[in-house]
């Protein structure tokens, strides 16, 4: 009998992580390098050799290549996967986390900001999903995996294209599952809630606002980038070949409340 912790292993996949120069990105290429995967990562400004995520990785026993990519431009994010296409082996697993975030109220919000924001949570994972998808296609297997957020739930204050982005992913996570289901991908968000990250620094920095959030979060603490090690892998590996199209929140709770 097969044990069903030998359905987590990702032993000879390959995972390409944007976003994994720290943070949530991180943690989930240390996470998927745990269970057996080699990393392709990429980031605005990953270092091309000697990273902090890379000798993560490789003290884990796995490859690790490094990109550098400015997802807010459309060349850039074309180039890059046409790179990634033509020399590197095909990609098993794509988790599609960069993300940015810019604050301004709504009537202040301007379009260099929303252009931005959409630029980079949006346009360039679709465009991302687009190609390496359509080489899993091919093979007739694959795992794509977002980073969605509460707000792909909820509103927020202040930051209209970061709501409107991760809205956005949900919808696309769905679209492309009921497209590629059936060829044997696999399409899945994750919804990270309140985590100590950049992203949340001026959030957590402000006392008042940060004693509101933790008191709506049942279990009453920031969550951690590590948090997501387990999500990522259980969407990577084969312990979830019947979940597509879904947005796994990991919130401490928050969305229950």
């Amino acid at each position: 009998m097969t044990s069903i912790l030998n359905q987590f292993s990702l032993e000879g996949k390959t995972a390409l992580v944007t976003g994994c120069k720290r943070g949530i990105g991180k943690a989930m290429a240390e996470g998927l390098a745990e269970a057996g995967a080699d990393i392709i990562g990429v980031s605005a400004s990953l270092e091309k050799s000697g990273s902090e995520v890379e000798r993560s990785v490789k003290s884990r026993g796995r490859h690790f290549s490094a990109y550098q990519c400015d997802f807010s431009d459309r060349d850039a994010v074309h180039s890059f996967t046409n790179d990634v296409l033509a020399n590197e082996r095909p990609i098993d697993i794509l988790v599609n986390n960069a993300g940015t975030i810019l604050r301004a109220p709504a009537a202040e919000h301007s379009d260099e900001f929303w252009d931005k924001v959409i630029e980079v949570n949006l346009t360039a994972q679709f465009v991302l999903s687009r190609a390496f998808g359509g080489a899993m296609i091919e093979r007739g297997a694959g795992k794509i995996i977002f980073t969605a957020s509460l707000l792909s739930f909820q509103g927020g204050i202040t930051v209209p294209g970061y709501a409107a982005s991760k809205g956005g992913i949900m919808q696309l996570v769905m679209a492309l599952s009921n497209e590629w289901a059936a060829k044997g991908i696999n399409i899945n968000a994750i919804a990270p809630g309140y985590i100590a990250t950049d992203n949340t620094e001026a959030l957590r920095n402000d006392e008042d606002r940060s004693t509101s959030i933790l008191g709506r979060i049942p279990q009453a603490r920031w969550g951690q980038p590590e948090d997501f090690k387990g999500p990522v892998v259980f969407l990577a590996s084969s312990a979830s070949n019947y979940m597509n199209g879904t947005t796994m929140v990991v919130d401490g709770g928050w969305m229950g409340r």
